[in-house]
């Protein structure tokens, strides 16, 4: 399972159980969403700490990867990446 997966399962789990929580106090129900959405992202900076970074570090992976086939790809295009497989046959800047 994706970290991405698993922490914004574990938010939306806080929120619920939040909320039930909450559910039993005789207020309003839109305080009721407000408080459990506040109170739930306090409580997951705390406790899902850990898949929080391993999802950064999923992201800051895929970045890398995407930046590093981009640059591939521009060389490729420029034909910096070209070289030749038959040796009779010369980029056409050295005919």
């Amino acid at each position: 399972m994706s970290a991405a997966l698993k922490y914004t399962l574990g938010r939306i789990g806080l929120f619920v159980a939040v909320l039930a929580g909450l559910w039993l106090v005789d207020m309003n129900v839109f305080l009721k969403l407000m408080l459990a959405l506040v109170f739930s992202a306090a409580l997951s900076f705390f406790l899902l700490r850990g898949w929080r970074d391993e999802m950064a570090g999923e992201i800051a992976e895929a970045a890398e990867r995407r930046r590093t086939e981009k640059e591939r790809l521009r060389s490729a295009l420029a034909g910096e990446d070209e070289t030749p497989t038959d040796p009779t046959q010369a980029p056409d800047s050295q005919r």
